[in-house]
C-alpha cells in the first residue's frame, strides 16, 4: 500500500513539474525548472552523443561502402561494355582493311574473276600443307583452280565438296609451279619442301643469272597457273660446277599461317590435273 502511495505521489509531482514548466514557458519569463532540467540532462546528452557517435560513423561507413560497391559494379559493367565495343570496332577496322586490299587486288587484275573465301581450317600438323575454305562446288569451284592472296600465290584447289574446298599450298611437297626470275627471266620449277617454310626453285640452267632478292613469278608454262603471279623472293642460290642446274631457296610472298581470307581464280581453267612425273624426269607443274 505504501509503495502504491509513493508511486502516486511521484506521478503527481512529475505532472506538477510538467504543468509548471509549461506555464512558465507560456509566461515567457525565467523558467528555473527548465534550467535545472537542462543542467541535469546536458551531461547525459553529452555522454550519449559520445557513445553513439562511433556507431553513427560505422553506419555511415557501411552505407558509403555499399554505395561505392554499387558504383564500382556499375563502372565495371560500363568498362566491359566499352571494351567489347572497342574490340568490335577494331575487328571491323581489320575487316575493312582486308576488304580494301581485296578490292585493290581485284582492280589490279581486271581480267580475273576472283571469288573471296574465308579460311575455316588448317593443316593440324605444324607443316601447314593445306587450308580449308568455306566455298565449294555450288560456288563454282573446281579442282586445280588457283588460290591467291593480295600478296601473291597461295596454292590451288585439290579437293572440292558442295560447301567447302581443300587448298594445297605452294609449301606442300606435292606442289610444283613453273616459274621465272623477273629480272633475268631465268626459268625453273618452284616446289615445296618437307618441314621447311621456304620453297625451292629447281632446274634453273647454270648459265642463267639468279641472285638473292630476285622476285619469282609464275611463268604460265604448262598451263596450270596464269602468268605473272608473285610466288616469292630468292633468299639464297646454290651452284655446283658439276651439276646441270642451279637451285634457289625462295621465301613465299604470302604469310600462309596468318591467312584469314583468300581469293579463288574462277575464270582460269587448268590444262590438266597434277600428275606425278617419272623418276628422273623434269616435274610437270602441279605435282611431282
Amino acid at each position: 500500500m505504501n509503495e502504491t502511495r509513493q508511486w502516486a505521489v511521484a506521478v503527481v509531482l512529475v505532472l506538477a513539474l510538467i504543468l509548471s514548466w509549461l506555464l512558465l514557458d507560456q509566461l515567457q519569463g525565467p523558467n528555473p525548472i527548465r534550467d535545472v532540467a537542462s543542467y541535469v540532462i546536458s551531461p547525459v546528452q553529452f555522454v550519449m552523443q559520445r557513445l553513439t557517435r562511433p556507431l553513427a560513423q560505422v553506419v555511415s561507413t557501411v552505407r558509403e561502402l555499399a554505395n561505392l560497391r554499387a558504383e564500382n559494379e556499375a563502372l565495371r559493367r560500363e568498362n566491359a561494355a566499352l571494351r567489347n565495343k572497342l574490340i568490335l570496332l577494331h575487328e571491323a577496322q581489320i575487316e575493312n582493311e582486308m576488304l580494301r586490299r581485296q578490292l585493290h587486288f581485284k582492280s589490279a587484275l581486271p581480267n580475273m574473276e576472283l571469288l573471296a573465301a574465308e579460311v575455316i581450317g588448317h593443316d593440324p600438323s605444324n607443316l601447314l600443307q593445306y587450308l580449308i575454305i568455306d566455298r565449294g562446288s555450288r560456288d563454282g569451284l573446281r579442282r586445280g583452280m588457283p588460290v591467291l592472296a593480295d600478296e601473291g600465290l597461295v596454292g590451288r584447289i585439290s579437293e572440292v565438296s558442295a560447301s567447302s574446298a581443300k587448298v594445297m599450298l605452294i609449301t606442300n611437297p606435292s606442289s610444283s609451279v613453273t616459274a621465272l626470275i623477273q629480272r633475268s627471266r631465268a626459268t625453273g620449277i618452284v616446289q615445296g619442301q618437307v618441314g621447311a617454310k621456304e620453297l625451292i626453285m629447281r632446274y634453273i640452267p647454270q648459265g642463267d643469272v639468279v641472285e638473292p632478292g630476285d622476285i619469282v613469278l609464275t611463268s604460265g608454262l604448262g598451263g596450270n597457273f596464269p602468268k605473272r603471279l608473285v610466288i616469292g623472293q630468292v633468299v639464297s642460290v646454290e651452284r655446283k660446277d658439276v651439276a646441270m642446274f642451279q637451285e634457289a631457296q625462295v621465301a613465299p610472298a604470302v604469310n600462309l599461317r596468318d591467312l584469314e581470307v583468300v581469293m579463288v581464280l574462277l575464270n582460269f581453267v587448268p590444262v590438266q590435273e597434277p600428275q606425278s612425273p617419272a623418276r628422273g624426269a623434269l616435274p610437270a607443274e602441279g605435282g611431282r
